[in-house]
């Protein structure tokens, strides 16, 4: 009778999980489309400067006033291109992580990599466990 409610509760638990996998794989082929045609932009405090980027922050379109030439030198030009490029990415990441949030678990390494950029966050979980098997082992 144990091994029966054992395999139930499994067979419950796959369910689940496979059940999971199948929403996430539907959704990931519309998340795929919306990720590529996302576009985010950003001006500058004084409104001279227009940067949009991609969803992976790649700047793909930049404005600037004509005003541009009279009231700033190389410089700074570059210095407030550079911020609000920045600005473009920053706001870019942060809507890409909202769409992610109902495909992967906030903890996840996938969703920390979208928030840090960091390859190490992708195999953390994986180090962390791999650690603590050497040290039981």
């Amino acid at each position: 009778m144990a091994d029966r409610d054992a395999n139930h509760a499994l067979r419950a638990r796959f369910d689940d999980v496979f059940g999971q996998y199948q929403r996430l794989r539907s959704g990931m082929d519309d998340m795929q489309r919306r990720l590529a045609e996302l576009q985010v932009s950003a001006e500058s405090d004084d409104g001279l400067i227009r940067a949009t980027v991609g969803p992976r922050g790649q700047l793909i379109d930049l404005r600037l006033d004509r005003r541009i030439y009279r009231d700033m030198d190389a410089a700074e030009l570059s210095r407030k291109i550079v911020t609000t490029t920045e600005q473009a990415a920053a706001q870019m990441a942060e809507q890409v992580q909202q769409m992610m949030a109902g495909y992967l678990p906030a903890d996840s390494g996938p969703m920390q990599f979208i928030k840090d950029n960091d390859f190490g966050s992708l195999l953390r979980r994986q180090d962390a466990i791999m650690r603590e098997a050497d040290d039981n082992g």
